[in-house]
């Protein structure tokens, strides 16, 4: 009897640029395996025979997408490159095998870790031209995250005669928020208020 016991799979982790829609992408085939790549990430992939800090150019690209654009192959697309480079090599996650045959008193468990290498991708070409490169894509992250200049507008200034009670705006007409009032009152309509003079009272000393 074979049993394996594995770790779950996780995806590949980013360091830079953020997923766009519209964002430029391409399917590639690598180490017997396919996977989507986008400018500006990193991605686990089989054990390359590439020295760190190296460029390295994939050649078999099964799919493009480019603002919209897509190029299909059939299987490879014509004269698309995804380049990268080489971060670092490294070791996975363990995997342990445990056989164990029924009734016989064996048992067998060892562990492996598969050799990785982690790629960095720097941009996509087709037929000699860079669609999308890492700079491009940290250049839209960052446009992404700076939010938009709010232009302040004045309070409109509104002038009020009472007498003829009409209304002139003089400026900012479709001004929200903040309306400032002037009234002009004639002298004449507004009461006084007589002011009573009163006694003081004496005080006992």
């Amino acid at each position: 009897m074979l049993r394996m016991y594995r770790y779950p799979n996780t995806r590949p982790a980013t360091c830079t640029a953020k997923r766009t829609i519209g964002m430029s992408y391409a399917i590639i085939e690598t180490g017997g395996k396919q996977m989507r790549v986008e400018p500006g990430r990193f991605y686990d992939i089989e054990l390359l025979p590439v020295a760190p800090e190296e460029k390295v150019s994939i050649d078999k690209v099964l799919f493009v997408n480019h603002h919209d654009s897509l190029y299909v192959g059939q299987p490879l697309v014509e004269g698309a490159i995804v380049e990268g480079t080489v971060m670092r090599h490294l070791r996975g996650r363990k995997v342990l095998v445990y056989k164990m045959r029924p009734k016989k008193k064996t048992r067998k468990k060892r562990g492996h870790r598969q050799e990785i290498t982690r790629l960095m991708i720097d941009s996509i070409k087709l037929n000699g031209t860079v669609l999308f490169s890492a700079e491009t894509a940290t250049d839209v992250a960052i446009a992404e995250k700076t939010p938009a200049a709010v232009e302040k507008e004045e309070p409109a200034n509104v002038i009020v005669d009472v007498e003829s009670e009409d209304i002139a705006q003089i400026s900012a007409p479709e001004a929200e928020g903040t309306v400032e009032v002037t009234v002009d009152v004639p002298s004449e309509d507004v009461e006084q208020t007589p002011i009573l003079e009163t006694e003081e009272t004496p005080t006992m000393q």
